[in-house]
This record gives structure tokens, C-alpha cells and sequence, in this order.
């Protein structure tokens, strides 16, 4: 039993230690190949945020009618059902998300960034281009992760007002709650913090995100069940880091 601990132990600082050489490499190139490819960077923001934008909307739009079913709901107990509109918008901005958000990135864009790498490596296409003097990381990895870190705060926002789009409908047209004091009572308790919490929050998901993505399918074994592997991985992974670095930043503003 001690033996396989110390191997998982092992195998796992070795895993952590080449994540961080990785993200060390992929971080260097960052500046140089957003301003010199700038289009590619682009192209993978579409790739990573576009192409997101319905499972965005859709998830978000339920989202913010569920909190506002379930604020109404406890709300009434109290005689306070005016108020939903400040606790769905505390909720989405600072917490629900960012957090559903990344978990979405990671299962749509995040899956496809790690099994569009993997192949690449499982086909050779990776080691065609050293070969060549191309830089793989350089001409594959960063402009991946980019445009997920660029996409992650797009994708955010768009969540958060079709989410109080979701909300004021359930609110206002259902439950028939005033629309002035929907939106009164949360122009005067949200304030600039909580919605740069959201914000900071949005930004290092798509950090971990990306970069988990990327590493998983440039580390990926050359072969199909390797590569579906490393997609397994990136959305467990993933979804693990952010909900852990969720709370610690939480922690951190408090």
C-alpha cells in the first residue's frame, strides 16, 4: 500500500513539475505571438468563444431563471420578493458565472483544444515541425491558449446578462414582481467590487483552463485512447482547479 502511494506521489509532482516548465514556455511566447499573429489569435478566440456562445446563452438564460425562481421562493418568506433582482445579480456576477462558465468552456472549447492537439502529436504533425526549426509551442500552444484566456471574460459577460436577462423574465413576466424595483434595488447594492470579482475571477478560470487544455493534449499518448484520454482528463481536471481556485479567491477579496 505504501509503495503505489509513493508512486502516485511521485508520478503526481512529476506531472505538476512538467506543468509548470510547460506554462513557464507557453508564458514566454504569450506577448510576442500576440502581437506578431495576431490574427491567428483571433481566429482561436472564435474557435474557443464563438462557437461556445450557444450553450452560453442557453445555460445562462436558465440559470438566472432558476435563481430567480428559487430567490422569489425564500424571499417570500420574509415579504422581500422586490429584492430578487439584487440576489440573482450578486449570484451571477461574482460566483455562478464564472464558475458554470469555466465548467462549460472546459467541456466544449477545453475538450476540443486538448483532442485538436493530441491529434496533431498523435499524427506527427508536432514532430514534423521540429524538425522543420518551427517552434510547436510557439506556433500550436500559444495561440490556443490565448484565444482561451481572451474568450473565458467574452464568455463571462455574455453569461451574466442573458443570465439577468433570464432572471428579470421569470421575475418580472411570471412572478410579477415590480420591474423598477427589480432593477432599483440592484443599481444601488451592487457595486463596482463585486462585479471586478466576477471579472477576476472569469480571467484566471480562463488561465487554468486554457493552459490545462493545451498541456493535456500536447502530453497526450500518440494514439486514439491516448488522446481521449487527455480530453477526459482536461474536463475533470479542469473542473476540479477552478472550483478550488474558486474558493481561494473568494477567500482572498473577502
Amino acid at each position: 500500500m505504501f509503495r503505489d502511494i509513493y508512486i502516485t506521489l511521485i508520478g503526481f509532482l512529476r506531472t505538476f513539475g512538467a506543468f509548470q516548465i510547460f506554462c513557464i514556455k507557453v508564458f514566454r511566447h504569450s506577448p510576442s505571438v500576440f502581437f506578431t499573429r495576431f490574427p491567428l489569435v483571433v481566429r482561436q478566440v472564435y474557435n474557443a468563444g464563438s462557437l461556445s456562445l450557444v450553450i452560453i446563452m442557453v445555460s445562462g438564460f436558465f440559470v438566472g431563471g432558476v435563481m430567480a425562481l428559487q430567490g422569489i421562493d425564500v424571499l417570500s418568506i420574509f415579504d422581500a420578493q422586490d429584492v430578487v433582482g439584487m440576489f440573482a445579480a450578486f449570484a451571477l456576477l461574482k460566483e455562478l458565472s464564472p464558475v458554470v462558465t469555466a465548467l462549460l468552456f472546459a467541456g466544449r472549447a477545453g475538450t476540443a483544444l486538448a483532442s485538436e492537439i493530441g491529434l496533431m502529436k498523435a499524427t506527427d504533425q508536432l514532430a514534423a515541425m521540429e524538425m522543420m526549426a518551427v517552434n510547436p509551442v510557439k506556433r500550436v500552444v500559444v495561440p490556443r491558449f490565448l484565444g482561451g484566456v481572451i474568450a473565458m471574460p467574452l464568455l463571462t459577460a455574455v453569461f451574466s446578462a442573458v443570465g439577468l436577462l433570464g432572471a428579470h423574465i421569470v421575475a418580472v413576466v411570471l412572478m410579477d414582481v415590480d420591474v423598477g424595483a427589480f432593477w432599483q434595488q440592484m443599481q444601488i447594492t451592487v457595486e463596482m467590487e463585486d462585479l471586478m470579482e466576477g471579472v477576476y475571477k472569469s480571467i484566471a478560470f480562463g488561465v487554468v483552463a486554457s493552459s490545462l487544455a493545451v498541456f493535456e493534449g500536447y502530453n497526450a499518448i500518440p494514439t486514439a485512447e491516448g488522446v481521449g484520454r487527455a480530453t477526459t482528463r482536461t474536463v475533470v481536471l479542469t473542473a476540479i482547479a477552478v472550483l478550488i481556485l474558486d474558493f481561494i479567491i473568494t477567500a482572498a477579496l473577502l
